[in-house]
């Protein structure tokens, strides 16, 4: 699919002075080997590092800013090896238009003092400042890119033996490749808003040109219509998957698998066929009775696609579909969630969804229920039930905002054990440090859909990035 496969393309350039190179021996070489360095560290399997060299005057920064441009590249790391002039790198982050790191990044935690200043060589101690004095420039260039309004991010430390610095850059680069992802993946929208939930509503245009997604409409009629003819084996063999890929009960009767074995079928079908990375449904399928058995029957195949990186969304939630696509391009998961109950005896607060969960996940094997009436919807057939892995947990929601159109509303709680709903849903209890009163009043002041996304792990910093990298306002409650 167009939205899994492309390499997040990286340029990487120096900067320095020219004035230095006659006066300070060796002075140029060792910086050029510093960014050698930095293209190394940074190299992977689904990069593709672009290294534009040490730039050091305005004329090599333009003609780098036109490379960037001609490279098709999607991040800029600039790497302030020395001082260099504001002047120096201005045209390179004008020209490119890409996101901007500022790496302030020192050879070594500290200059050796004793040897430096028993050098004899005045002109050689001043090369050997020179070589670690990458934060001089930082406030000169922060400046004249603030009072431009020019976005830009940072990262501080040292070039080698700093596990804190190195997490931080690998952070962006892993919060690009989503923003990337997500901008060349194909949004499928299938049937209809639920009725009622004006919270959920979204702006099209902005969901497009905010997140760079391409919006599919999808047709019911299509689906059911692939699910005529499909044969036995088929059908046979994706009920095997079913029972490899969930714990199905003895109270699951074969024609409900059936059903759901031929929807999924259908729906992968659909899916693949219309290159969709990432699906919003609903729809009641009443008064065609076809349509009822395929939209009554789609559970189990939506949930198998989301644990397999294809997260699906029920009640048409377009916005929550994206935060769980973020969640799981990110590697923490993304499953459907909402407030259920409150349990102030225990200071908890309890969530979940009926629908597709995310295997990755999950406490423990996804389990199929069988339904006689979804929860106040019209339909009856297989749902899954889980809870999320104890332990920390983000909850992430996309919110739509006045002025940059979208936001990301962040907390952090964890997945604790205790008793659940046995309902035949996704169910978890969380607990959050504000408390679950101060908690549930902080989340709902920010004004998000009732649905959000929940992954694993405590990953607001991760988030941040990805808010950031999209140019979106960001909030963490917790």
């Amino acid at each position: 699919m167009k939205g899994t496969g492309r390499r997040l393309r990286v340029g990487v350039a120096g900067i320095g002075l020219d004035a230095y190179w006659p006066q300070f021996a060796g002075l140029e070489e060792r910086l050029i080997g510093y960014l050698r360095a930095l293209e190394n560290k940074i190299a992977g399997d689904k990069r593709t590092i672009v290294n534009l060299g040490l730039v050091d005057t305005p004329e090599k920064s333009l003609e780098a800013g036109h490379l960037c441009r001609t490279q098709d590249l999607d991040l800029l790391l600039v790497y302030v090896t020395t001082y260099a002039l504001s002047s120096t790198v201005l045209p390179i982050i004008k020209r490119a238009k890409l996101p901007v790191i500022l790496l302030n990044l020192q050879p070594a935690a500290a200059i050796d003092y004793e040897r430096f200043n028993a050098m004899e060589d005045r002109t050689a101690m001043t090369g050997e400042w020179l070589a670690y004095c990458s934060a001089c420039p930082v406030p000169e260039i922060a400046n004249v890119l603030r009072r431009l309004e020019i976005p830009f991010h940072q990262v501080t430390g040292m070039l080698h033996d700093d596990p804190q610095c190195w997490d931080e850059i690998e952070a962006w680069l892993r919060a690009a490749e989503a923003v990337n992802t997500l901008a060349h993946s194909r949004l499928g929208l299938m049937g209809h808003y639920y009725g009622g939930m004006l919270d959920i509503a979204s702006d099209l245009t902005q969901v497009s040109g905010r997140f760079d997604l391409h919006i599919e409409m999808l047709e019911v009629d299509e689906l059911t219509a692939l699910r005529r003819g499909l044969s036995d084996e088929k059908v046979n063999a994706r009920i095997k998957v079913f029972r490899e890929f969930f714990e199905v009960g003895e109270d699951c009767s074969q024609l409900e698998l059936v059903r759901a074995a031929r929807t999924s079928i259908a729906l992968d079908q659909l899916l693949e066929a219309r290159d969709i990375n990432l699906l919003a449904y609903y729809q009641k399928g009443t008064g065609v009775a076809e349509n009822e058995d395929t939209m009554s029957s789609i559970i189990l195949g939506a949930s198998m696609l989301t644990g397999h990186g294809v997260p699906v969304a029920g009640e048409y939630e377009v916005k929550n579909v994206i935060a769980m696509k973020i969640m799981d391009l990110l590697g923490f998961g993304g499953s459907f969630t909402e407030y259920y109950a409150m349990d102030f005896a225990e200071d908890i607060v309890l969530m979940g969804h009926d629908g597709p969960g995310h295997i990755g996940i999950a406490q423990d094997k996804i389990k199929v229920r069988p339904l006689r009436v979804y929860h106040g919807k019209v339909g009856a057939g297989l749902s899954v039930e889980m809870s999320v892995k104890h332990g920390p947990v983000t909850l992430l929601s996309v919110v739509e905002e006045k002025n940059a159109g979208f936001m990301l509303l962040v907390a952090e709680g964890e997945s604790v054990p205790g008793a659940n709903l046995a309902i035949g849903n996704t169910n978890s209890r969380y607990r959050f440090p504000l408390g679950a009163r101060k908690f549930v009043e902080s989340w709902n002041s920010h004004g998000p859909a009732h649905h959000c996304a929940i992954g694993i792990g405590h990953v607001s910093n991760q988030l941040e990035k990805v808010a950031q990298l999209l140019q979106f306002p960001f909030v963490r409650v917790c």
